[in-house]
């Protein structure tokens, strides 16, 4: 029952994704009226109908479905049975399918915007979800039959079952990847609409924050996820698959900041919709990344047969973009400037510029190894040096905009207003600088990332205070803004800290042993043994002690999986302010002797703690839109002549 339900499920959202688009296209066409909710509603219920049999085949263990025979168990806990849907590349497909159709019932909804460029970019948002649920039904195998059925499965991959953030991690890094999806939409229907003004930006900003706040999460999140679990004690590699979430970020992170001089100055209309293309475009190709199996990685699924699907709808979405651009490439340009040469207009421009400069750095690293081994050449990789070398440099200038851009006015300042503002915090920036130099000298590059994240915490404070000061109250707006600029200078740091201070040691310990790092002493107590019906595990018992700090007893381990063949590490981390003693077992040599490895990492608890103010910072700005009263609606965009795609369509 369950495999023939569930791709009823699938071919319903599928048809009804279909039906919307020629619906919405015909209405978008001849100017009729838009089609009704429903529309939106009949593939997200298709596709909240697949995932809900889904589920209740893995709760049930129902072996008749192969995807259930493969990556169910009867011995895999309740929560990991649920997350283990979203454990490989079929069942992931349906989340991702579900989250777009949730995003796609919500704008055919809301009707923002004008008739037009409503009605074209709901078309683009159904045509985009028939693609990925014709996808899940066509190439999935999450509802194929299994005869005979056996009586039990080897469980989801140990790696994915032995963490709750499996359960957030990917739903959070889908939302905001599949959130790009929305101001794709509303960029082409601009294209194709001829109404490249504000409007569109208006529309989008809201969908826009959300993406972006889930997609910063997710990353965070992961980022704590892989320090926590894989024992290697970092928490960000420079991997394929890692790369393939960073680059979306990067991209919606300059479109955040670029609107605002779109709906201010009405400039850069044609960069903003190129910022709009590229996110989606860059959520895609990491979707390809990770199912094509093209790249070796932890977080990637193994080779299928969508990867060259995948490929071939991200060049039509390309070629389609590209010759929309060319047709509508007399509309596209701007008399509008962004502002002085010193006004935030033109910091927002440079900042745009960096990270899409890092954008395109990651994205060269992470596909040269490809292009190398297409062209029939040897097997090489691209590892974190590259990646250092050319992200640090970026990373410090984005700083200095950081502390610079948000205090210039939009009409533009002088050059001794901007000193005389910035002269405060750019002396605490100094001083640390000198402290740190001489307390804990460092490499350059970390003394001017404490200098620069000092000048901009000092900057956020006098900013906030001064403006509470003279108005009584700090705007909604502003405050967001200055958490988030907060939490990135914080997560530099932290970035700066656990890189440059951290030490590490290994020693092969017998009970009674110590090893000592840090002013952190750890003796071995005991080597322990136990086994469930998932695992063996063994646990080495330490004794931990610092300084005249009371002692504290920690057990890292290692658990063999004997279904997948894996053995996985479980470092014990003890986590204080001013940072990590990190333990992981690597062997052991029976019950006599065992292996481990301290790391002290410092102030790594600041990159998650960055990462959450930057999360306030954006979910305070989308709080602020929800108690505002409704904007007006902006003035209709100048008659323009009919389109020549319409002139077409109409026949």
């Amino acid at each position: 029952m369950a495999s023939w339900l569930g791709t009823f499920a699938l071919a319903l959202a599928f048809c009804a994704a279909l039906a919307g688009t020629g619906l919405w296209a015909r209405a978008a066409v001849t100017g009729a009226p838009a089609p009704g909710r429903w529309t939106g509603l009949a593939p997200l219920s298709g596709a909240a109908l697949a995932v809900g049999v889904a589920e209740w085949a893995l709760l049930t263990h129902d072996f008749s479905l192969r995807f259930v025979a493969e990556n169910g168990s009867l011995s895999t806990p309740v929560y990991y049975t649920v997350t283990s849907l979203w454990a490989a590349h079929d069942g992931s497909l349906l989340l991702w399918v579900l989250i777009l159709t949730g995003y796609l019932a919500v704008v055919a909804a809301r009707r923002s915007g004008t008739a037009a460029l409503h009605g074209w970019a709901t078309t683009v948002l159904f045509a985009t979800t028939a693609f990925f649920s014709g996808l899940a039904l066509f190439t999935g195998g999450v509802f194929d039959a299994l005869s005979p059925a056996p009586s039990n499965g080897p469980g989801p991959n140990p790696l994915l079952s032995d963490h709750p953030a499996m359960g957030v991690h990917p739903p959070l890094l889908y939302t905001g990847l599949l959130g790009m999806a929305v101001p794709f939409a509303f960029a082409v229907a601009a294209l194709i609409s001829g109404q490249v003004g504000r409007s569109w930006v208006e529309v989008v900003r809201p969908y826009l924050l959300f993406a972006w706040t889930a997609l910063t999460a997710g990353i965070v999140v992961g980022a704590w996820w892989s320090y926590a679990v894989l024992g290697w004690g970092g928490y960000w590699a420079w991997d394929p698959v890692e790369n393939a979430s960073l680059m979306p970020w990067l991209v919606a992170t300059a479109l955040v900041h670029s609107v605002m001089v779109q709906r201010r100055r009405g400039a850069l209309p044609a960069w903003n919709i190129a910022l709009a293309v590229g996110a989606f475009l860059l959520a895609c190709l990491g979707s390809f990344l990770t199912r094509s199996g093209v790249v070796g990685s932890v977080h990637a699924f193994a080779d299928s047969a969508v990867g060259p699907v995948l490929l071939g709808f991200l060049a039509a979405l390309a070629v389609g973009v590209a010759v929309l651009v060319l047709m509508r490439s007399d509309r596209l340009g701007s008399s509008r400037h962004v502002g002085k040469v010193l006004s935030r207009g033109t910091a927002i421009l440079a900042n745009n510029l960096l990270l899409v400069t890092l954008a395109a750095t990651v994205l060269i690293g992470t596909l040269f190894p490809l292009f190398a081994q297409w062209g029939g050449g040897p097997e090489v990789s691209v590892g974190p040096p590259y990646f250092d070398k050319m992200a640090v440099p970026v990373a410090l200038l984005l700083l200095v905009m950081m502390a610079v851009g948000p205090m210039l006015a939009w009409r533009g300042d002088d050059p001794a207003s901007v000193v005389r503002r910035r002269l405060l915090p750019v002396t605490v920036g100094a001083v640390v600088v000198a402290v740190v130099a001489l307390l804990a000298p460092t490499g350059v590059a970390a003394l001017l990332t404490f200098g620069l994240a000092a000048v901009v915490v000092t900057g956020v404070l006098t900013d906030a205070l001064g403006r509470v000061r003279r108005t009584r109250r700090l705007e909604r707006r502003r405050l967001a803004g200055l958490l988030a600029h907060l939490g990135v200078a914080v997560l530099l740091v932290g970035v700066a800290a656990s890189s440059s201070y951290s030490s590490v040691r290994e020693q092969t310990l017998h009970p009674g042993d110590s090893v000592t790092l840090a002013g952190h002493t750890a003796r071995l107590v005991s080597v322990g043994r136990s086994r469930d019906a998932r695992a063996m595990s063994t646990d080495a018992r330490l004794r931990l002690t610092h300084g005249s700090g009371p002692a504290m007893t920690v057990s890292p381990g290692l658990s063999f999986y004997p279904a997948q063949t894996m053995t996985v590490a479980r470092p014990a981390v003890v986590s204080r302010l001013s940072g990590d003693l990190y333990v992981t077992l690597l062997s052991v040599d029976g019950d006599r002797a065992a292996t481990v490895r301290m790391a002290v990492n410092p102030l790594v608890g600041w990159i998650w703690a960055g990462g959450g103010l930057m999360v306030a910072g954006s979910l305070t700005a989308l709080a602020g839109r929800r108690r505002r009263r409704r904007p007006v609606a902006p003035p209709p965009e100048p008659a323009r002549p009919e389109p020549a795609v319409l002139e077409t369509a109409r026949g």
